[in-house]
């Protein structure tokens, strides 16, 4: 009997697998006869078929592929707690114009909000060097990976020499990854719901900059996780107490009854990054 070689088949992990390589086969596939058998879409392995994985019917296998995928990828970097930043897509670093502006108003305004982009690449830039500390595996900067604020946040990062995460999603505009996102760490999803899973679930703070719709939607899906109980208690920083008290009432909220008082009390109002990173350092005791 042929002997085994010494190390024997051993998966990256260590662990003693003898069965086929799944990708052996896939590669060996790709290079059978060309024969009308071999040509039928009902012939192609599964697993490496785009046609079938696509179908309507495995949504559900799309879904945990989505939420798999960067899991394991951030597992395999190491990476333990993030803080995300949220914020608008629209807002133009200081000195560039404003290329979402649709008249000159929007124009005005989000040029004057470049401020936001400064304050963001500044506060990325302290969560990467504390990160440092921690072998670059706590406080890992996380963004939409697109541009604006989120160009901003992991362009501090970069300033840091930290590693940064960039999340995107497929959209119809503005959300190509931008050059500051760590390759490696370069998501991109189809399904906001994984998205949003992933932004949370290795988040030890959250810190919210002026933006639109989608910044709305991801600031309230995070404080409706905390005021359930559904996550734990984690800083919510918002910059820009005008900008918010211009566009949410949050005090109605609570005096119509439809929030408790004390949930105003989740909500941290600062106008410079190390405003912000003071309120993490505080609740972790830093």
């Amino acid at each position: 009997m042929a002997k085994a070689k010494k190390d024997g088949p051993r998966r990256k992990d260590g662990v003693w697998d003898p069965l086929k390589d799944n990708k052996a086969d896939k590669y060996a596939a790709a290079g059978q006869p060309r024969t009308p058998q071999t040509e039928s879409p009902s012939y192609r392995l599964a697993y490496a078929d785009d046609d079938f994985l696509s179908r309507e019917e495995l949504r559900p296998v799309r879904l945990q592929l989505e939420l798999t995928k960067a899991e394991m990828m951030l597992a395999e970097r190491g990476i333990k707690s993030t803080v995300v930043l949220f914020g608008g897509a629209r807002i133009p670093a200081p000195g560039q114009s404003a290329w979402a502006a649709r008249n000159e108003v929007q124009r005005k305004n989000l040029e004057a909000a470049s401020v936001f982009y400064d304050e963001a690449r500044k506060f990325a830039e302290l969560c990467g060097k504390h990160s440092a500390g921690y072998n670059h595996q706590e406080y890992v900067v996380v963004t939409g990976g697109g541009p604006g604020v989120m160009e901003a946040g992991n362009r501090g990062a970069s300033d840091a020499g930290a590693p940064s995460v960039g999340l995107n999603i497929m959209l119809p505009h503005e959300q190509a990854p931008n050059r500051f996102v760590t390759p490696e760490l370069s998501f991109n999803f189809h399904y906001f719901a994984i998205r949003k899973m992933h932004f949370m679930m290795r988040a030890k703070a959250v810190a919210v900059f002026p933006g639109g719709f989608g910044t709305l939607d991801e600031m309230f899906e995070a404080l409706t996780l905390i005021q359930t109980k559904r996550m734990e208690r984690i800083p919510l920083i918002l910059f820009s107490e005008a900008f918010w008290r211009g566009i949410i009432n949050f005090g109605a909220l609570a005096e119509f009854g439809t929030i408790a008082p004390e949930d105003l009390n989740l909500i941290n109002f600062v106008e410079t990054a190390d405003q912000a990173w003071k309120i993490i350092a505080d609740f972790y005791e830093h």
